[in-house]
């Protein structure tokens, strides 16, 4: 794997993964909607920790300084 992920773009991940679990802790989101964005969230934590993100290789992006 062949990292393509920026610090820029880790840190914006980890700050809006961040965001939506303290969300769901204070109770402003529930129910399916806080399912799917605390799933969304473990995503972007998971590809900011591997610099990788598949979606970026399927539309051929980088963000990544070489």
């Amino acid at each position: 794997m062949k990292t393509n992920m920026g610090s820029a773009d880790r840190i914006i991940r980890i700050l809006i993964a961040l965001v939506i679990i303290t969300l769901y802790f204070t109770n402003m989101i529930s129910g399916t909607l806080a399912i799917v964005l605390l799933v969304l969230s473990g995503v972007f934590i998971l590809t900011s920790l591997i610099s990788f993100c598949p979606l970026y290789t399927l539309f051929g992006l980088n963000t990544c300084k070489k």
